[in-house]
């Protein structure tokens, strides 16, 4: 329903996404979800043969050198499969390899993003730790430093790909005593001696990822597997935020926009009361919301892509990426909850994969900053704006209507009390 916004080769890319998505045996779904396949290594060994992995990034590495609306489009394509599809593809070759194209070497995007996007590789991003949760750098895994390499002990936890990835972005303290900001360091730190899984969660949904808890113990990173600059990690791990909550976005409309497919489709041959059962308003309203809100939710991805390809500046664009993760996360549980209603009790079942989309997509607020978070910057930032665009407005004298002169009593100063 959004072809209108592509261009004739971003059609093609959506195709080839289709058939990758055609390709997935009904086996590797059931088995993902049931944690009888930890991790998907056979799904993205393929999309890296079909060269799906990372379009964004130069065809010199791998990629296809393609923009933040084509990765969309292939992120919710994906996620028709289900959020775990979609999660595991993303933090690979769009997050851990974004940090590594971004910041890295070139003997690090040769050792690593190469044979990430041909699937020959797997990446995860450890984040999250058991006491840090939103407060990145409260981080208290630490790196010490030993001359020609650094010694990391700590553990992370919620990681996507603890089980089944065989190298991890690593944030960790490398230099206690600095101003916050100053404290981090990322390393690629590769499957080995000293790092370990300690279980894997039981989760709600989103499952077949290998999401656990890692420990490190005396683990020995060599000094060229730091990823950007020694205690330069804020630097890193703030762009990461770009893909971390726009992919997000994106992949979450996948699964609601399977569970609508699927409603309607239900409650078009469904029968009551001697008529099919979307002619009730009662099914019909809420058809109308979920499909409102699923567009609304495409339109605000798309044009935040946008706004990244154009290179918009990078307060705005962090309150539009917000924006985007907050409506967009918050609009497609609805989708699902609204499918899930219209198609009753056997939408509560796994007869139909609803309830395995209502499920995944409980996840999509919290992680990757909760909804909170996503809320406490766009006031930031929007009243950041409104503070910049005020001063620049008295400074240059410009002619612009006063809008709170307007009503008839405009000028009751004794009525205007702000203390």
């Amino acid at each position: 329903m959004d072809d209108f916004l592509l261009t004739d080769d971003q059609k093609k890319l959506k195709d080839e996404a289709h058939e990758l998505v055609r390709w997935v045996p009904h086996d590797m779904i059931v088995k993902m979800d049931k944690d009888e396949i930890r991790f998907p290594r056979e799904f993205l060994r393929e999309a890296g043969k079909r060269n799906l992995l990372g379009i964004r990034y130069p065809k010199v590495l791998g990629g296809r050198g393609l923009d933040w609306v084509s990765t969309c489009m292939v992120m919710e394509e994906i996620g028709t499969l289900g959020y775990a599809f979609a999660c595991t593809f993303g933090i690979g070759a769009e997050l851990v390899c974004d940090a590594i194209v971004q910041h890295g070497t070139e003997a690090q995007k040769e050792k690593y993003v190469r044979p990430l996007l041909r699937g020959d590789l797997f990446a995860a991003e450890a984040l999250t730790q058991p006491r840090g949760g939103s407060d990145f750098f409260g981080a208290t895994t630490t790196a010490e430093d030993k001359d020609d390499h650094f010694v990391l002990n700590g553990q992370k936890r919620f990681i996507v790909g603890a089980e089944g990835a065989d190298f991890f972005l690593v944030y960790a303290r490398s230099n206690p005593d600095a101003k916050p900001h100053e404290t981090i360091t990322a390393f690629i730190v590769d499957r080995g001696p000293g790092v370990t899984v300690e279980y894997l969660y039981g989760l709600m949904g989103s499952r077949g990822g290998g999401t656990g808890r890692l420990r490190f113990t005396d683990v020995k990173v060599p000094k060229d597997n730091v990823v950007g600059r020694v205690n330069g990690g804020a630097e890193v791990f703030n762009s990461m935020m770009i893909p971390e909550r726009l992919g997000t976005a994106a992949m979450t409309i996948g699964p609601a926009a399977a569970a609508l497919e699927v409603a309607g489709g239900y409650t078009t041959r469904r029968k009551a009361f001697g008529q099919p059962i979307n002619r009730f308003q009662g099914v019909s309203f809420q058809v109308a919301e979920a499909a409102m809100l699923l567009d609304a939710s495409r339109s605000l991805v798309y044009t935040t892509a946008r706004a990244v390809d154009a290179g918009e500046d990078p307060a705005a664009t962090r309150r539009y990426i917000s924006e985007t993760k907050k409506f967009v996360t918050e609009s497609c549980q609805r989708v699902v909850h609204n499918a899930m209603q219209v198609m009753g009790g056997i939408g509560y079942t796994d007869v139909y994969p609803v309830e395995r989309h209502h499920r995944d997509l409980r996840l999509a607020s919290i992680w990757t900053g909760t909804n909170e978070v996503m809320s406490t910057i766009i006031a930031h930032e929007w009243y950041t704006e409104y503070a910049e665009h005020l001063a620049e407005r008295r400074a240059a004298k410009a002619h612009r209507r006063d809008l709170e002169a307007d009503p008839v009593n405009a000028r009751a100063a004794d009525e205007k009390a702000y203390e």
